[in-house]
């Protein structure tokens, strides 16, 4: 099977990161999911960055969160190929175990969980946004707390902030397909996936 890392024309995952992955026994699947939202990840923090240039965020913490969120798969295999929720604490703390920060592994928490807690930045909504969106869809409860947030940090009108939010997305969502059919390429036929 090919190897996600090295065909990839994605922008590739931090080295940090891939050596973190060789630490672990990680997919190809997961791996290239991975790939993918860190992709759209940085194309999102770009866009953020220039339309709400007084909205100040962590652009390297979304980086790092989109391209270890799921990294609890590695455990949770299963989860692959079927809904489920126990990877994201697992994902949370075997990044701690591997000596990541509290602050850096918590995407592998929020990611999934950004609706259950209060206080959520917008680093993590921006990751759970990115794995969201890199498939095309679009939770309106997710964007709207995004657009909330960016009005309350801007001080720009939430409608405003809606529009310019919904054509970021829009144009990130558009190329959703040719994602899908990348992810495709490295399908759950491997050993360790059921």
């Amino acid at each position: 099977m090919a190897d996600p890392l090295a065909n990839s024309h994605f922008r590739p995952l931090p080295s940090d990161v891939v050596s973190l992955l060789s630490r672990v026994s990680v997919s190809p699947r997961l791996i290239a999911h991975l790939i993918l939202v860190h992709d759209v990840a940085s194309r999102l923090v770009a866009q953020i960055t220039r339309v709400f240039p007084n909205v100040p965020f962590d652009g390297n913490a979304v980086l790092y969160g989109a391209a270890t969120h799921d990294l609890g798969k590695a455990i949770h295999v299963e989860e692959l190929v079927q809904a489920g929720k126990a990877h994201e604490q697992r994902g949370f703390d075997l990044l701690r175990e591997m000596g990541v920060s509290a602050e850096r592994a918590r995407f592998a928490f929020t990611h999934g969980n950004w609706e259950a807690l209060e206080n959520v930045g917008l680093e993590d909504l921006l990751v759970a946004l990115a794995d969201n969106c890199w498939k095309g869809k679009r939770p309106e409860l997710l964007e709207s707390r995004t657009v909330d947030l960016l009005s309350a940090i801007s001080g720009r009108p939430a409608w405003d902030c809606y529009s310019d939010l919904d054509n970021i997305l829009g144009s990130l969502a558009a190329d959703a397909d040719d994602r899908l059919a990348w992810q495709g390429e490295f399908d759950a036929k491997h050993p360790g996936v059921r």
